[in-house]
């Protein structure tokens, strides 16, 4: 497996982010003081009469009517195809919630009764097994926090370079809480034969999206989850279960899931190699690249949002790697040519979302701000020239460079290379 881009030099070491955030916070306390005694006081006086009554409880949890937040959609030629996106710029924390995750379906969205449906383990195994998912509930279970994110994400950044926000240049990814059993114990039950080295996992949907995935990593940390952020799965994340493949490309992550074929080869299905391979120059392509490279987005401010004052703000965003945890991210204010460390939310883990904040006095101006990830394997993000100069522009596939927001004079936020 290839691990793509070009590491950059950093200039702090790796420890020093949270004491220089604290530092440059505590530093700020004149700006943050001018601001706090700026706010007028508001004399409040006791009510008179009784107060209005809220509203009666709800059955189900509603966020909000103040709360529009909602994903970006992007149909295909047919309602059944397409993509929503995350809106990353409106996010807190590093959970992503169930009704916001980003979707991508290749044929719909498919109405299943969990109790009419089955999971098959066959192929290279000593006993073929089929499961009900009530079978698969009733075993040992874990719940883990990992991002999903679309092989494509950030595709348009290869080329125009015009995506007007967050979510539109970043929304094809989201992180959760999944619950399920891992994979390895369901293939220990069946018995893998010696010589199988990957398996082919099919979905239920009407085009049985099939991709083949190293039984390595299967038996590693795949999980066969019925579970996200608490509740279960929801049908357009592939209820009632699914594959959740921690690090590796979305496509990867099979919903609605219901075969598992253990073998000795790859099975070169469509969506493996005429998709999500990753085509160069020289007319050769990439195959099988599969953990999503260390990457980070700032969310605020970021495309679309508008600063209404000088001083003091908090610059925010995101960071993952598919190939483990963000051990460090760096935010520039000056179009790339100095940087600090930001301060990294805990907990960190391996294959999740890491919240990175940032203090900033904004003096007015134009300004570009940026943001770039290293990982515990070293691994920097780098600019998009990198990338290009070492493979081009034909791909669309596991674009990871740095993206560049414009503050402008009058404090609306664009993409700095629209």
């Amino acid at each position: 497996m290839k691990q793509h881009g070009v590491d950059t030099p950093t200039k702090k070491p790796a420890g020093s982010a949270g004491n220089a955030s604290r530092r440059k916070f505590l530093g700020m306390g004149a700006v943050l003081g001018g601001l706090l005694t700026a706010c007028q006081t508001t004399d409040i006086g006791e009510e008179k009469g009784p107060s209005p009554l809220g509203r009666p409880l709800r059955a189900y949890g509603e966020r909000s009517a103040n709360e529009t937040s909602q994903r970006f959609m992007r149909p295909g030629k047919h309602p059944e195809l397409g993509a929503t996106r995350t809106p990353l710029q409106d996010s807190h924390g590093m959970i992503t919630p169930s009704g916001l995750h980003f979707e991508r379906h290749h044929a719909g969205i498919p109405d299943i009764d969990p109790a009419e449906h089955r999971l098959m383990i066959h192929g290279m195994v000593e006993r073929p097994l089929i499961f009900t998912v009530e079978e698969i509930r009733r075993l040992p279970s874990v719940s883990q926090i990992h991002f999903v994110e679309c092989a494509g994400n950030g595709g348009g950044e290869w080329g125009a370079k015009t995506a007007p926000s967050a979510e539109l240049s970043h929304g094809l990814a989201s992180c959760s809480e999944w619950t399920g059993v891992p994979l390895r114990l369901l293939l220990e039950e069946a018995g893998v034969k010696s010589g199988a080295s990957w398996l082919l996992a099919e979905g239920a949907d009407a085009c049985h999206m099939q991709r083949s995935v190293p039984l390595d990593k299967a038996l590693d940390d795949v999980i066969v989850a019925y579970g996200q952020n608490g509740e279960a799965i929801r049908p357009e994340q592939g209820y009632p279960l699914r594959l959740v493949v921690p690090g590796f490309e979305g496509n990867m992550n099979v919903k609605w899931l219901r075969r598992i074929k253990v073998d000795d080869t790859p099975y070169m299905t469509r969506n493996e190699t005429s998709k999500y391979s990753e085509l160069q120059d020289d007319g050769t392509a990439w195959i099988f690249t599969y953990p999503m490279d260390a990457k980070s987005v700032i969310t605020y401010p970021s495309g679309g949002h508008k600063l209404n004052s000088q001083g003091a703000h908090e610059i925010r965003g995101l960071a993952w790697s598919g190939r483990g945890t963000i051990s460090r991210v760096e935010v520039s204010t000056d179009d790339g040519g100095t940087w600090q460390d930001a301060e990294l939310q805990e907990p960190r883990l391996p294959m999740a979302f890491t919240r990175f904040r940032i203090p900033w006095s904004w003096e007015g101006g134009d300004v570009v701000i940026q943001s770039r990830s290293t990982d515990d394997t070293g691994y920097v993000q780098p600019p998009t020239a990198a990338l290009i100069e070492e493979r081009g522009t034909k791909s669309v596939y596991h674009h990871n460079g740095i993206k560049a927001w414009k503050v402008n004079a009058d404090g609306s936020v664009t993409n700095a290379d629209a």
